[in-house]
């Protein structure tokens, strides 16, 4: 559900975090993060931009911080993207801004991805990650993400082999019904902030 008039009066309050769909600009703020998460791999500007033209395909979020005395100027800390197909959909990127990991927001844009994916009747959903992030690969297990295969090479110009990564039954993980019930399941004390995937996302 979109309508912003329908947002919880404590979203916008001084230590929360909002997720909004992505827009054209963002996309500043959006590279800035990127090279600060992916110096070596960095998506360009034009990357961006052609992601966000393909709205019929893509699923593109923004995670902004208020802060006290900051409340009208909230701070980008993190951003997530999905491509959905046909019965299938994957995870192009999450990024969450450095010093702000291990604090649950990986997680809630995982959630909300995975959460779009069952919407638009992806019932797999794929991912690469660089099989020397362990971290990561922690998270997508929690998701039910097992490693099928090996691309070589995937990560350019490192040269670092990709593992890649299949979760399934997402409808029903993480359809409708299972929704109803779960944006409280996915609600993260992060000890300076509440982080909530919610069933509303700001357009």
């Amino acid at each position: 559900m979109t309508p912003a008039a329908h947002l919880p009066p404590v979203a916008a309050q001084a230590g929360r975090v909002e997720l909004r769909r992505m827009r054209w600009w963002d996309i500043p703020g959006v590279i800035l993060l990127e090279h600060a998460v992916f110096p070596e791999d960095a998506w360009s500007v034009g990357m961006f931009w052609s992601e966000l033209a393909e709205a019929a395909t893509r699923y593109y979020l923004v995670a902004e911080e208020y802060r006290s005395g900051d409340e009208n100027e909230p701070r980008l800390i993190g951003y997530a993207g999905l491509l959905a197909g046909i019965g299938e959909a994957e995870v192009l990127t999450i990024a969450v801004t450095p010093g702000r990991e291990r604090r649950g927001l990986g997680a809630v844009l995982l959630t909300e991805l995975m959460r779009e994916a069952a919407r638009r009747d992806c019932d797999d959903v794929v991912l690469e990650v660089r099989v020397d992030n362990e971290r990561a690969q922690r998270l997508y297990r929690r998701f039910g993400f097992e490693g099928v295969g090996i691309r070589k090479g995937y990560y350019q110009p490192m040269n670092i082999d990709a593992l890649v990564m299949r979760s399934g039954a997402v409808i029903e993980r993480f359809g409708s019904k299972s929704a109803d019930g779960g944006a409280g399941a996915w609600t993260v004390d992060t000890g300076v902030d509440i982080v909530k995937s919610v069933d509303w996302v700001r357009e």
